[in-house]
């Protein structure tokens, strides 16, 4: 049977007790290490390190344990002037402020967070120790990633039709970066500009939508529906369709209503729900009631143990502390700055999968303060010890409060210092969450609000927020008549056809309906959009924009597709349903003069008249609503 790979450390002490200096320097920081170490299959000897094929030896070796133990004593004899300073290094006047070190302690949150040890890993780790070198690769690679990232891609799906169309037009004209999600790419190519990203799927069948299809998108304009036409067929250019006034004899032609509107929308929104983000955040961190049971992964304590301190903490469940008597998560402890220690934390294991945060602001907490300030570290990379982004914050003593952490404050730092070439904050690929109580800041600078001794502060939830004022990240063009087929009392001769065939067209209004509930239902911030009859007019006709799905009317594709584009950056449009029309009869054609057009409209006064919550449906109980 192969024996084991073997790993050899020099050691110069057997004792449990070992001293700060002895387990920093002689063992190459092996307490921050990640800790592929499982401690029966380790052992020390001479001045070499061997493990998995990798030797290292002699001078090499002293060279790298120099140069390593030279920057800890730079560092470490700053931090010791800056202590003196508020009386917390007390070695110099005799003191002797060192404890027993628990080995046992510092082994535990070694295994708690790491797993199986892997030793190819921690020859890695060892190597990357000793040298302070920084993987400029992955780096560059990362900053390449972050720049495509924050580049915010508009996705328009249903992009061939005819109201997508114009808005790929619409968003060009303003600069955005677009993207069509079509089924046709030979359609596409001759509709759209060589410049538009052009992806291929059908919403109607979930393993065509790609993640990379979804990459960087922060909106989306939803212009896809059935497709409905006469039955006796119609012109290569669609003229019967287009046209939009007369309605003749019509049929579904291709998928049924309820898998286009329904199941389509279904599928798009399972995609698009953690790239959008919703109003309500993501949870990170909460707790059942009354059980009291906390979300996501594990969380452990990761104290100044694994430097040789001896501070220590951890998270606790108090089933009745939280507002209101609910249950909430308690991070308390004591800190001591005994062995050149003053930090305990919490620590939750790595999301799996990493967490995609990249559709919000910042990180919200609900605590109840103590008094001090603590810091907050998020990592993007899964390896036990690597950069944190870091960012501090202050509680008030006694009160609950909501503290925000925008990402853009978060730096990136490694124990404790700032890293200079570090890669870009990746909220895409979030691996883990700890929140400290430290001595320290940043770069040797003290946490003015720090007292050594016991701690404590509940934590009721962590989740993300939205930037704010919000704006609609999803634009839906529904049809206006949506709630009509079902309501009691109505004149169906009043209706339009589509009201009136509802039933021969699949449901066509029914699903439209259930699609929109989707949306509404999703969390994701909103417009819905519900135009009249739909025709090849110029825009600029005087508009009327309504809610409870009364009128009827025409409006052109062109401005529905300029008021989509309006809606995605007004605050005003968000979580509004409503439709509109022209002020011009269907029997009236509008013109422009091409040469002299109508002034843009400016859409945020018809916005901001609209209310949320109103869709139609609440008439459905209502006797026969009026036709404007």
């Amino acid at each position: 049977m192969a024996s084991a790979p073997h790993l050899s450390l020099p050691l110069a002490a057997s004792s449990s007790q070992f001293s700060k200096p002895q387990v920093y320097c002689k063992l190459v920081q092996f307490a921050a290490l990640p800790a592929s170490c499982r401690i029966g299959k380790i052992s020390f000897y001479g001045s070499e390190i061997s493990a998995a094929g990798v030797h290292f030896s002699g001078s090499r070796l002293s060279s790298l344990a120099n140069n390593r133990r030279r920057r800890f004593h730079e560092e470490d004899g700053s931090r010791r002037n800056k202590l003196k300073k508020v009386g917390v290094w007390r070695a110099a006047a005799g003191e002797s402020n060192r404890e027993s070190w628990d080995f046992g302690r510092f082994v535990n949150t070694l295994l708690f967070f790491n797993g199986p040890p892997s030793l190819q890993k921690f020859v890695a780790s060892v190597v990357q120790a000793m040298t302070g070198r920084t993987e400029q690769a992955d780096v560059e690679q990362a900053n390449r990633k972050k720049k495509q990232e924050e580049e915010e891609v508009v996705l328009v799906v249903g992009a061939t039709g005819g109201v997508g169309k114009r808005v790929v037009d619409e968003l060009r004209k303003r600069g955005y970066r677009t993207r069509a999600l079509v089924r046709s790419l030979e359609k596409a190519k001759q509709l759209l500009s060589s410049e538009v990203e052009i992806v291929t799927a059908d919403i109607t069948q979930a393993a065509t939508l790609l993640p990379e299809y979804f990459a960087g998108v922060k909106k989306v304009v939803h212009a896809a529906s059935v497709t409905v036409g006469p039955k006796e067929g119609d012109t290569a250019d669609r003229q019967k369709y287009y046209q939009g006034i007369k309605f003749y004899d019509p049929e579904i032609k291709g998928d049924s209503p309820e898998t286009v509107e329904y199941k389509g929308m279904r599928n798009l929104i399972e995609k698009l729900k953690k790239r959008l983000g919703t109003k309500e955040g993501r949870s990170l961190f909460a707790l059942s009631s009354p059980t009291g049971i906390p979300t996501g992964p594990a969380w452990g304590a990761l104290d100044d143990v694994v430097m040789g301190g001896v501070s220590s903490s951890s998270l606790q469940i108090d089933r009745t502390g939280g507002e209101q008597g609910v249950p909430t998560g308690v991070f308390k402890g004591t800190v001591s700055t005994a062995n050149n220690g003053g930090f305990a934390s919490i620590r939750c294991k790595n999301f799996e999968p990493v967490e995609d945060l990249s559709a919000y602001e910042g990180l919200e907490l609900r605590v109840k303060g103590d008094g001090h300030r603590f810091k907050f570290i998020v990592r993007t990379s899964t390896d036990w010890d690597a950069v944190g982004y870091t960012c501090g914050f202050n509680t008030t003593k006694g009160e609950w409060q909501t503290i925000r952490l925008p990402f853009s404050s978060f730096v990136p730092v490694f124990r404790a210092r700032t890293v200079k070439d570090a890669a870009p904050f990746n909220t895409a690929n979030i691996a883990s969450l700890q929140i400290l109580y430290s001595k320290f800041e940043s770069d040797g600078e003290l946490n003015p609000k720090f007292e050594a001794g016991p701690f404590e502060l509940p934590i009721s939830s962590i989740k993300t927020y939205l930037k704010e004022p919000v704006t609609p990240r999803i634009v839906h063009v529904s049809s206006a008549g949506v709630t009509r087929p079902d309501r009691p009392g109505l004149d169906l001769t009043k209706q339009p056809p589509a009201v009136r065939m509802n039933k021969e067209l699949g449901y066509i209004l029914t699903f439209k309906l259930k699609g929109e509930d989707l949306v509404r239902e999703s969390g994701i911030p909103y417009t819905i959009v519900r135009p009249c009859a739909l025709t090849e007019e110029p825009a600029g006709a005087e508009l009327i924009f309504e809610q409870g799905d009364n009128i009827t009317g025409k409006i052109s594709r062109q401005e529905i597709a300029r008021i989509c584009v309006a809606a995605l950056e007004s605050p005003a449009a968000c979580d509004k349903t409503f439709e509109v029309k022209s002020t011009v009869p269907f029997s009236q054609p509008f013109t422009i003069d091409l040469e002299n057009p109508p002034p843009a409209q400016d859409y945020v006064p018809f916005f901001s008249q609209l209310k949320t919550g109103i869709t139609g449906k609440e008439a459905l109980e209502k006797t026969e609503a009026a036709v404007v």
